[in-house]
C-alpha cells in the first residue's frame, strides 16, 4: 500500500501572466498551474500551502510550497515529472520529501524580497517585465539612508491597504545598491502586508529623487496614516527571493533523506 507523505518544493516563476499566486476561479494564477500539474502526475486532486502570496505581476525565485502525495515515485522522479506538466513559466527548483508537520507559512522565520530599477539611458524592452524604469538620476545614498528608517518592528499600516488585521512587522535587514545600470532594494522581514514592499520602494524613490525627505518615512510610520504613503512602485520589479526556516534539520525529518534529496533541502534553509 502506498504511503501518503508530504513534500516540500522551491518554485521559480514568472508572474507577468498570472493574476497573483492564489488560486482564483476564473483567473490564470500559480497556485491553480501547480495543484493542475501536481495532480495531473499522481492522478488524484492535491492543493498546496504557500508560504506566502504575491500579487498579480510578481515573481518569485525562492517560493516555498507544500503538499502531500500518495505516490511511489522518488523524489527526484517526482520533480522531473511535474515539471514536465508545468508552462515555461513556473518550475520546481527543488523537491524533497519533508515531515508531515512542515507548514511553508506558518514555521517560515522570514521572507527576503527585492526589487529593481533600471537606470540605463533608454528602457530596455527586454527586461520591461522585470524592473521598473526610471530615467531621472536618483540618489542612492539617500535611498540607502532611507531604508535604514524601515529597519526594526513597526506599526507599517501607513506602507499597505484595504482592510488590514495586525499590521506590526519586524525588518530585519535592508539594502540598497547599484548594479550596472540598476538599483536593487532588498528587504528582508519576518512577514510582509498587502503591497508593503512596493510602497516603501516608492518612498525611497521619491526620497532619492529628492523630493521627499527621509524624515517624512520616520512620520509615516510613527503616524500609521496611509494618505502621507500614495504611490506604490509597478509590481514587474518585485521578487520573492527567498523564505527562510530555522536551522533545525531534524524538524524536516533529513535523517531519512539521502543523496541529492539531503542537499536539496538544505539548500533550501
Amino acid at each position: 500500500m502506498t504511503q501518503s507523505r508530504t513534500i516540500r518544493a522551491t518554485v521559480e516563476y514568472d508572474g507577468t501572466g498570472f493574476k497573483g499566486f492564489q488560486r482564483q476561479r476564473t483567473a490564470r494564477t500559480v497556485q491553480g498551474v501547480l495543484e493542475s500539474a501536481i495532480s495531473s502526475v499522481v492522478s488524484a486532486n492535491v492543493g498546496i500551502e504557500a508560504a506566502g502570496r504575491t500579487d498579480s505581476g510578481v515573481h518569485a525565485k525562492g517560493q516555498v510550497i507544500a503538499f502531500r502525495v500518495s505516490s511511489n515515485l522518488k523524489d527526484d522522479v517526482l520533480q522531473r515529472a511535474i515539471n514536465a506538466h508545468l508552462p515555461c513559466d513556473v518550475a520546481l527548483r527543488q523537491l524533497a520529501t519533508t515531515s508531515n508537520g512542515f507548514r511553508p507559512r506558518g514555521d517560515a522565520v522570514s521572507r527576503v524580497y527585492r526589487y529593481r530599477i533600471d537606470q540605463g539611458e533608454a528602457r530596455s524592452v527586454l527586461d520591461r517585465e522585470r524592473a521598473w524604469y526610471i530615467s531621472q538620476p536618483l540618489n542612492i545614498d539617500r535611498m540607502g539612508m532611507a531604508a535604514e528608517e524601515f529597519l526594526g518592528t513597526h506599526d507599517f499600516n501607513a506602507y499597505t491597504s484595504g482592510r488590514q488585521g495586525n499590521t506590526w512587522r519586524s525588518v530585519y535587514d535592508h539594502a540598497v545598491w547599484r548594479l550596472g545600470p540598476s538599483i536593487h532594494v532588498q528587504v528582508e522581514a519576518n512577514a510582509f502586508l498587502y503591497r508593503m514592499v512596493r510602497r516603501m520602494v516608492a518612498d525611497l524613490v521619491r526620497v532619492g529623487r529628492g523630493v521627499m525627505e527621509i524624515s517624512e518615512i520616520r512620520d509615516a510610520l510613527k503616524s500609521g496614516e496611509r494618505l502621507k504613503v500614495q504611490e506604490c512602485a509597478p509590481a514587474n520589479g518585485l521578487t520573492l527571493m527567498q523564505v527562510r526556516y530555522p536551522d533545525r534539520d531534524s524538524r524536516y525529518n533529513v535523517s531519512h533523506l539521502i543523496g541529492e534529496n539531503f542537499h536539496a533541502l538544505q539548500g533550501s534553509q
